[in-house]
């Protein structure tokens, strides 16, 4: 059963995921990781969610104010072993939810074009397709996305 811990980016199992996950998108990126690493900083992000199976950390998300409306979520990651469990819809909804009860409109999000499976992700949990934003835009390999909540 997968159980789920709202947190802060000081939590040492975040800390670790986001380890792990900037080892996968270092690969990812290529070239490009040293433009995307510059806006992923996880230090002092006040709403994370931590993914449990037993007492394993198997998943991460976070959500950071993009505007007084707009949260915007950062750092989801669930370790290749763990996926397609439905980990990763479970920690994304609960920052929307988070999100909401804090009184924020919508999510947006930015991912990269060679991660297929976040980009099924956010489509699969009604995520729609927006221009790039902010130090996005005019970058071909980003893709953004945008939910109401």
């Amino acid at each position: 059963m997968i159980t789920l811990k709202r947190t802060n980016s000081n939590h040492p199992d975040f800390q670790l995921l986001v380890r792990d996950l900037d080892l996968e998108l270092k690969v990812r990126d290529g070239e490009d990781h040293a433009f995307y690493a510059q806006y992923n900083k996880s230090d002092s992000i006040k709403y994370v969610v931590v993914a449990y199976e037993n007492s394993e950390a198997v998943g991460c998300g976070a959500i950071k104010e993009w505007d007084s409306q707009t949260m915007e979520v950062k750092r989801m990651f669930v370790p290749l072993k763990n996926r397609g469990e439905g980990i990763a819809s479970l920690v994304l909804n609960e920052l929307e939810k988070w999100a909401k009860e804090l009184g924020y409109k919508k999510c947006i999000l930015e991912t990269g074009e060679k991660q297929p499976e976040a980009i099924q992700l956010y489509t699969k949990n009604n995520y729609k397709l927006i221009p790039n934003y902010g130090q996005y835009a005019g970058v071909e390999a980003s893709k953004c996305f945008e939910k109401l909540l």
